[in-house]
C-alpha cells in the first residue's frame, strides 16, 4: 500500500474527479488537503477511506448539504475509539439518524418509482416479443 498518494491518483482511485476533490475542500466537504514539499495536494490512505464513503453517500442520491451535515462533526467512530464521552456524541448521532432515516425513506420512494419503470419496461417488451412471434408464425 502506498502512503501519499497524488490528487491525480486519490481522483483515479476514489473515482472522484481533482476538480470535485477541490471543490469538495473548497466547500468545506473535505478538510483542506496536506500539501508535499512542493506545496501539490497529498492524500493518505485513510482520506481515500473518506472519500469512497462520501462517494457512496452521493452516488445514492444524498444533497453535498446532508452529507456535509453528516461529516461536518467528525468520525464518529475515531472519536468513540478516543473514548469521548457518549453524551458528547448522543447530538451527533441524532442528528446523523435523522439525516440517515430521510435519506433512507427517498431512497425507498425511488426504488418504488423505479421498480414500477421496470415492469412497465419488461411489459412492453413481453409485447413486442410478442408481435415479433406471431410475425414468424405466419411466414
Amino acid at each position: 500500500m502506498k502512503l501519499v498518494y497524488s490528487i491525480r491518483e486519490a481522483s483515479e482511485k476514489s473515482g472522484i474527479s481533482s476538480y470535485t476533490l477541490r471543490y469538495y475542500e473548497k466547500i468545506g466537504l473535505l478538510p483542506p488537503a496536506k500539501r508535499n514539499s512542493g506545496g501539490r495536494r497529498t492524500y493518505t490512505d485513510g482520506d481515500l477511506k473518506f472519500l469512497a464513503f462520501l462517494k457512496s453517500l452521493k452516488e445514492t442520491g444524498m444533497s453535498l448539504d446532508e452529507i456535509n451535515e453528516i461529516v461536518q462533526d467528525g468520525c464518529i467512530m475515531e472519536q468513540i475509539s478516543m473514548e469521548v464521552e457518549m453524551s458528547q456524541l448522543t447530538p451527533s448521532l441524532h442528528k446523523r439518524i435523522d439525516i440517515l432515516t430521510r435519506h433512507l425513506q427517498n431512497m425507498e420512494a425511488k426504488k418504488l418509482e423505479l421498480e414500477q419503470v421496470i415492469s412497465a419496461t419488461m411489459q412492453k417488451l413481453d409485447t413486442y416479443h410478442s408481435i415479433l412471434a406471431k410475425d414468424v408464425d405466419k411466414k
